[in-house]
C-alpha cells in the first residue's frame, strides 16, 4: 500500500491555520492528541471537521495535560498516587479522556492511539499490563460503536525492543478476540530513523509485522521536526531523486517504506503542502533503491 500524507498536529504552532491549510491542500486525515499545543490542540479542529465530515481524525490517550489534571482528579479518574504524574492508561482515565476529546472535536475520533505506553514505566511486563487495561477499555468503546478502532503510538517502544507489533497483536487478540479493533501503529520513520525501513526490506521488524497483520502504519516525524531538509546534502538528494526538492526526497523515503499507510506532516502553509504533494506525485522507490540509500547512510 502506498503511503499518503496526513496532518500531524504535534509541532503545529497555530493549529487552526495548519488544519485549514492542510484540508485546503486535500489532506484527508488529521492526527492529534489532548496534550499537543500545550493542551489545546483538539478544540480548534472542530470547525474544520464540522465543515469537512469526510476528513478522518485520530487522537490519543495516555498523557495527562496540565490543563486537564485538576478536572481528572476531581472526577476521580486518576488512580491514587498518580495525580502528579503526567501519564495514565487506566480504564477510568481513558473513558474520561475519550469523552472529553469527543466533546472538543465535536465528534468521536475514528481511531484512538494509546500514547507512548513506554513513558515513565519500568519493565516489559508492566508496559504490557498497562496496555492490556487500555485495550480492554478501547475494545469496549469500539464495541459500542463510539470509535472504529484503536492503536499504539510509540516513540521508543518498538525501536528499543520493549514490545513488538506481534506482541501488540497478540494482546489485542487476547483482549478482543479474533474480531478485535486493534487497527494501527504509529512510530518515527525518517532518514534518521531508517531502522524500520531496513528491517522491512529483510521481511522482519515492526513495518513487516504490521503489514503481515493488516495494520495501518502512521509515520511520525518524517522530517525530524523540520530539521532534516536543511541537513540534506545535494549528493543525498540526487541519490534519492535527482529532480526532487530536499523535502520531497526526505518524504519519498518514508512514503516508499513497505507497508506505510500515512505519513504525518506538520506543514502549515500552502507552499509547504505543495512541496510535500510533489513527493506523492513521484514514483515510489524500489526496494533496491531504498537499500542503496540505507547502505550509504546506515541505520
Amino acid at each position: 500500500m502506498s503511503g499518503a500524507l496526513a496532518l500531524g498536529t504535534y509541532r503545529c504552532r497555530d493549529v487552526s491555520t495548519a488544519v485549514s491549510a492542510a484540508v485546503a491542500a486535500g489532506v484527508e486525515w488529521i492526527d492529534t492528541a489532548p496534550n499537543y499545543a500545550q493542551g489545546v490542540a483538539e478544540t480548534p479542529l472542530r470547525p474544520v471537521l464540522d465543515r469537512h465530515p469526510q476528513v478522518g481524525i485520530s487522537t490519543k490517550v495516555g498523557f495527562v495535560p496540565a490543563a486537564d489534571r485538576q478536572a481528572a482528579i476531581s472526577a476521580g479518574v486518576l488512580p491514587s498516587g498518580r495525580s502528579e504524574r503526567d501519564h495514565c492508561l487506566s480504564r477510568p482515565y481513558i473513558a474520561w479522556q475519550l469523552a472529553l476529546s469527543h466533546a472538543r472535536l465535536g465528534r468521536a475520533p475514528e481511531l484512538v492511539f494509546a500514547h507512548n505506553p513506554e513513558h515513565g514505566t519500568g519493565s516489559r511486563d508492566e508496559v504490557l499490563r498497562s496496555l492490556a487495561s487500555a485495550f480492554e477499555e478501547m475494545e469496549s468503546t469500539a464495541d459500542a460503536g463510539t470509535i472504529r478502532g484503536y492503536g499504539v503510538a510509540t516513540w521508543t517502544g518498538l525501536s528499543s525492543g520493549l514490545f513488538t507489533v506481534s506482541d501488540l497483536v497478540s494482546l489485542a487478540q487476547r483482549v478482543g478476540g479474533p474480531h478485535h479493533h486493534f487497527h494501527a501503529v504509529q512510530m518515527p520513520v525518517s532518514l534518521v530513523h531508517l531502522g524500520p525501513v531496513a528491517a522491512a526490506l529483510e521481511r522482519v521488524g515492526p513495518l513487516h509485522q504490521a503489514r503481515e497483520a493488516g495494520l495501518d502504519v502512521f509515520a511520525s516525524a518524517p522530517l525530524d521536526g523540520g530539521a532534516l531538509p536543511g541537513l540534506m546534502t545535494p549528493d543525498l538528494v540526487r541519490l534519492i531523486d535527482p529532480s526532487a526538492t530536499p523535502v520531497q526526497a526526505a518524504l519519498l523515503i518514508v512514503l516508499s517504506a513497505p507497508g506505510m499507510s500515512r505519513v504525518l506532516l506538520s506543514a502549515s502553509t500552502p507552499a509547504h503542502w505543495a512541496d510535500a504533494w510533489g513527493a506523492i506525485a513521484r514514483e515510489r522507490l524500489s526496494p533496491e533503491h531504498l537499500r542503496k540509500v540505507i547502505d550509504v547512510l546506515g541505520t
